[in-house]
């Protein structure tokens, strides 16, 4: 399976194929799931461009890909799409349409509450953990952990060679403390050495825009369709005898 990541913290400065307008976001995933993809993660954004939790926002973001295309739709609750934890968290409360699923990182101020919310609202968890932080270990020690649908672990390193050293440890130790699934990618450089062995490891992994803006042929992806269907590729070339 193949999940896409339509957009993260990237802006229209970075490449023609961002979202940035409220009906992109539908746009795009509609054209990744015709490329192959099983599911959808993406950071809602005000008209100006702001990523944002507010009902207002998330609401619409939602509606409009699930009138495109029938697959599950997710979002973030980092700490890039509000103002502090407990603003946060009052959002969350407040959804009207709620997500599908939504990743909490959990080494930030708040990720607890926001992760106990969450399943009261109907929405799957998923723990966003980062190399370089607390999470896994926060994870680890955490009352909820084992009612999360999987764990979404981040290689923050985009040196390829050392990107790929940690995602081959990573099937075997975040989800290793509630035996959850793990949902591996990398960033930038770091995204298709982290993809690659993934795909042979596991059942799951995720790519788009958020993570990198060049497929392995090194040009520019224009859109989420490209990074989809070179992930379903990857797959399928993992799985050739």
């Amino acid at each position: 399976m193949a999940r896409v990541c339509l957009d993260g913290s990237r802006s229209a400065a970075d490449d023609a194929g961002v979202l940035m307008s409220p009906e992109d976001p539908a746009r795009s995933a509609a054209e990744a799931v015709a490329a192959g993809a099983a599911s959808a993660h993406v950071r809602p954004r005000t008209p100006c461009g702001r990523a944002s939790l507010s009902p207002r926002v998330v609401g619409p973001a939602l509606e409009a890909i699930r009138a495109r295309v029938p697959v599950p739709a997710g979002v973030t609750t980092g700490a890039r799409t509000g103002p502090g934890p407990a603003a946060r968290l009052d959002r969350v409360r407040s959804w009207a349409v709620p997500p599908g699923f939504a990743s909490v990182d959990r080494h930030e101020t708040g990720a607890e509450e926001v992760a106990a919310e969450l399943p009261a609202r109907g929405v799957g968890v998923e723990a966003g953990l980062r190399s370089g932080t607390r999470g896994a270990a926060r994870f680890a020690a955490s009352p909820p952990g084992p009612r999360v649908l999987g764990v979404l672990a981040g290689v923050t390193d985009p040196a390829p060679a050392t990107a790929e050293a940690s995602a081959r440890t990573l099937p075997a130790e975040p989800g290793a403390a509630h035996g959850r699934p793990v949902l591996p990618h990398g960033e930038e450089g770091g995204t298709w050495p982290v993809l690659r062995p993934a795909v042979r490891l596991g059942p799951a992994t995720r790519v788009g825009l958020e993570d990198t803006l060049l497929p392995p042929d090194g040009r520019r992806a224009g859109s989420n369709a490209r990074p989809a269907a070179e992930a379903v590729a990857e797959r399928a070339r993992s799985r050739r005898p």
